[in-house]
């Protein structure tokens, strides 16, 4: 019983392991008002990802060997 539940069960380093790997785009809008007058809009987005993962999509640019 223990083994098949091992097998099923994901740990947080596995899903940020997978997150980094594929890339996770998140975004959300808040708009905050008061007496139906907007005061306050909020828009993000966020890119979570690797940096070889987006070199690797092109999100960005190869970079540049180190010199010593």
């Amino acid at each position: 019983m223990n083994e098949q539940w091992n097998k099923q069960d994901m740990s947080l380093l596995e899903l940020l392991d997978r997150a980094l790997n594929k890339g996770v785009v998140l975004w959300g809008d808040l708009t905050i008002s008061v007496a139906d007058v907007d005061l306050l809009y909020l828009g993000l987005r966020v890119l979570l990802t690797s940096v070889e993962t987006a070199e690797r999509t092109n999100m960005l640019a190869p970079r540049e060997p180190s010199v010593s």
